[in-house]
């Protein structure tokens, strides 16, 4: 995985961040407070119950952290993702985005934007957000839908290419211990590009895509070695129907597998549209994380006229964990 510096703004953005709201997580307070602690806050993206989804981390404040602490609380939380905000101009609605694995930072994360915007909304109110990641501004939109704030990211322009066969697609197979007879024709391998590339491998058989056990440290030095966020294993409900199941292996973020993945949903709608599959506009439904107990809902929409793919979920806040 290559890391990212910080980014740069297209527009001046402050130094200091502050929160407003009632969550007694986020600092509001004259409170005397420890210039070592950092409020982490966590919610579960893509799902409405707390037992699904994508756990991420958030921090709303943490303009004064450098690369090295934002790396360590990531690591320190130990979700594939934890994002930081480290400025903002709040009557904008502007915020400036990072993300960081517990292994290097990322450049994009879905999960944790659609976790970051419910987060912002929930203390400033819902509308447009504006971030600014390392791959450029991402926009947000945010509502109230019975009682949860929803949130529908705009990805960068999304495309996708063919794999090699000898040098990407084979050896993944050997690491995933499958086969050429395990792929869906009509799904050819791709690399897809939303912010980051993924490797996306159609799974003809439901039944294999369940069984999914893999070599991690072979898969690993394969990603890594071709700059890839995450292997994007997806199985399409019905020949007739742009619903899939995925599974996404995450090894170079030293996690075995992400149950959701709002960037690999992303570059997945570009993949459909080189494809040629997008003739009118279409939203497209993913379920992730149903194998692993962990069951998440990506609702991916597309145009034909528009490269940028919009992925919609909610996410709920979880419990701090015990100390």
């Amino acid at each position: 995985m290559t890391t990212h510096t910080s980014p740069t703004a297209p527009g001046p953005l402050p130094d200091t961040l502050t929160v407003d709201g009632p969550d007694a997580s986020v600092e509001n307070s004259d409170a005397p407070r420890s210039p070592d602690t950092v409020d982490v806050l966590r919610y579960s993206a893509f799902t409405t119950d707390p037992a699904g989804g994508n756990p991420a981390g958030v921090v709303l404040d943490a303009e004064a952290l450098d690369d090295a602490r934002m790396l360590a609380v990531a690591a320190e939380v130990g979700y594939s993702e934890t994002a930081f905000v480290t400025a903002h101009d709040r009557a904008a609605r502007r915020y400036r985005l990072r993300y960081f694995s517990p292994r290097a930072e990322v450049a994009f994360c879905g999960h944790a934007t659609i976790a970051t915007a419910v987060a912002l909304a929930s203390r400033t109110g819902t509308g447009e957000l504006r971030f600014d990641t390392p791959v450029g501004e991402i926009g947000v939109g945010t509502s109230l839908v019975d009682g949860l704030v929803r949130a529908t990211l705009t990805s960068v322009p999304a495309h996708s290419r063919p794999a090699e066969d000898s040098t990407q697609v084979d050896p993944v197979l050997r690491a995933l211990q499958w086969s050429r007879d395990d792929l869906d024709d009509g799904l050819p391998p791709h690399v897809a590009f939303a912010g980051n590339d993924h490797l996306v491998l159609g799974v003809r058989s439901r039944a294999r895509l369940a069984a999914l056990d893999y070599d991690f440290d072979a898969l690993h030095d394969i990603m890594r070695q071709h700059g890839w966020t995450t292997v994007h294993l997806v199985h399409r409900a019905a020949p007739d129907r742009l619903d899939f199941h995925a599974r996404d292996p995450f090894p170079v973020g030293g996690v075995v597998e992400d149950p959701a993945t709002g960037a690999a949903a992303a570059a997945f709608g570009g993949y459909l549209r080189t494809l040629g599959l997008v003739t009118e506009p279409l939203r497209v439904h993913i379920r992730q994380g149903e194998d692993m107990g962990r069951p998440s809902d990506l609702y991916v929409d597309l145009r034909p006229d528009d490269p940028r793919v919009r992925v919609t979920g909610t996410a709920v806040p979880l419990p701090a964990p015990e100390r």
